[in-house]
């Protein structure tokens, strides 16, 4: 007899080093030894990156397994042990946990993973699911990964998805500049796009598909489908050995943290939400070159900022004025006592703009040209044929707006991990049709079968 096991993992990692990813990459490699079918690639389930204490990109993982009933305790101990022993557990940062669930996942699951992309959860209420659901749990230190492991469980990726291909680093060359050349970047990107997105900053050249931090990842490259991504994944020259690689399955460039909309006095610190309504104060340019704006709705005004790494994007910014309608998709952080509730701003729908008018002088009478002031409230005279007008007064005309109606996103250096890109608008992956029962193959492999055949 066989039972499907659901393993979620969360917050083994630190901003000095480890991987979450790299620790589900090892589990492959130790499950493919036992009497275990996998049922989906591994996930990577991006979640609230408005989180204040996330380490990076606030991704947890999972891996689903068809297993013989009898090896479920020897599965969970092996798993369990490895974490253990593998967290940067050290470090009061890193608070590890990981969560089994057997048999299908539960509508209840569900939401709490959906609401996991919104909003901030407390571990009391990931247990009472826990509960609800008949799983269970391991946590380190507080324990509070359990959190992100158990949602990582309820997101089954049944709508919009993509896929990343990741290397890993031997140990000896982390913490080390990554070696990769750079040209070949440039190519596997032109020969690939649109079906892998985010490669290459078009603003600055600078590499997106390279980590800058400490930990164990070389390069991964984020596309539409499986095949795509290993063959972008092949195309890219590095001068370092690869200890090993995966195939996930996941939300990046999905957009899937963006689906709450509310007014602004309901919107709650730290979540991720859309919300709609007008420009209430134009723009201000604060130190360091962010730029922000005062919306506000039938309940509330709020500050909304595109900072600075946002580079051109905040043109858009610049261009708004008062009584423009529209949309904004971001993040709210807490209100300080120096700051008040402020929108970090992922992207901006404009829906209408307010007429813009400025004063002209008027037109002669006789000739068409442009009149000159003879002073105040003294009227007008027409240089060209001398006409004069005493009575006459400057007119208002309508003036051409620096923008138009439209989304407009920032340039994908500035991208979250979940943000879609440009390039993914008409390639969504709808309805549930994605089952995760997918029997994968070939989708994980080590450094000696890199790069890895088609």
């Amino acid at each position: 007899m066989s039972t499907e096991i659901h393993i979620g993992i969360d917050d083994t990692d630190s901003l000095k080093a480890g991987c979450t990813t790299f620790i589900a990459a090892c589990l492959i490699e130790l499950f493919s030894k036992e009497k275990i079918r996998f049922l989906d690639y591994p996930n990577i389930v991006r979640l609230n990156p408005n989180i204040p204490w996330k380490t990076r990109g606030n991704g947890a993982v999972c891996l689903r397994i068809i297993a013989p009933t009898q090896i479920y305790e020897n599965i969970r101990e092996l798993t369990i042990a490895y974490v253990e022993k593998n967290s940067k557990i050290n470090l009061k940062e890193t608070n590890p946990g990981v969560v089994f669930h057997q048999g299908v996942i539960p509508d209840v699951l569900r939401e709490f993973s959906f609401k996991a992309l919104n909003e901030v959860i407390r571990l009391d209420e990931a247990f009472k699911i826990l509960k609800k659901c008949h799983s269970e749990a391991f946590g380190l230190n507080n324990g509070r990964g359990i959190i992100g492991a158990l949602a990582a469980i309820g997101e089954t990726l049944d709508g919009d998805h993509t896929y990343e291909a990741i290397t890993y680093r031997l140990p000896e060359n982390r913490g080390k500049p990554r070696r990769l050349e750079f040209q070949s970047i440039v190519e596997m990107d032109r020969a690939t796009r649109p079906w892998t997105f985010n490669n290459i900053d078009p603003e600055t050249g600078r590499v997106l598909i390279t980590p800058r931090g400490p930990d164990p990842v070389l390069f991964g490259i984020r596309g539409e489908s499986m095949e795509v991504v290993k063959k972008a994944m092949g195309m890219v020259r590095v001068f370092e050995a690869i200890e090993r690689w995966a195939i996930f399955r996941t939300n990046h460039g999905t957009d899937a943290h963006l689906k709450k909309t509310c007014k602004i006095k309901d919107i709650p610190p730290y979540s991720a939400m859309v919300v709609e309504g007008l420009v209430a104060q134009s723009h201000r340019t604060i130190q360091g070159g962010h730029v922000v704006f005062t919306m506000e709705d039938e309940t509330k005004k709020i500050d909304c900022a595109a900072y600075e790494p946002t580079g051109s994007f905040r043109n858009v910014v610049k261009a708004l004025t008062v009584g423009d309608k529209i949309r904004i998709y971001g993040g709210i952080r807490k209100a300080l006592p120096r700051h008040t509730y402020t929108v970090n701003i992922e992207k901006i729908e404009v829906l209408e703009l307010t007429k813009k008018f400025e004063l002209h002088n008027p037109k002669c009478p006789r000739c068409g040209k442009k009149m000159g002031s003879m002073g105040y409230r003294k009227g007008f005279r027409c240089e060209k044929c001398g006409y004069k007008d005493p009575k006459a007064e400057k007119i208002l005309v309508e003036a051409p707006r620096d923008i138009t109606c439209g989304l407009y996103v920032p340039p994908p250096r500035a991208h979250r991990h979940l943000t879609k890109p440009f390039l993914r608008y008409g390639l969504e992956k709808g309805g549930k049709t994605n089952s995760y029962r997918t029997y994968p193959k070939d989708f994980w492999g080590l450094g000696d079968g890199f790069p890895p055949k088609i």
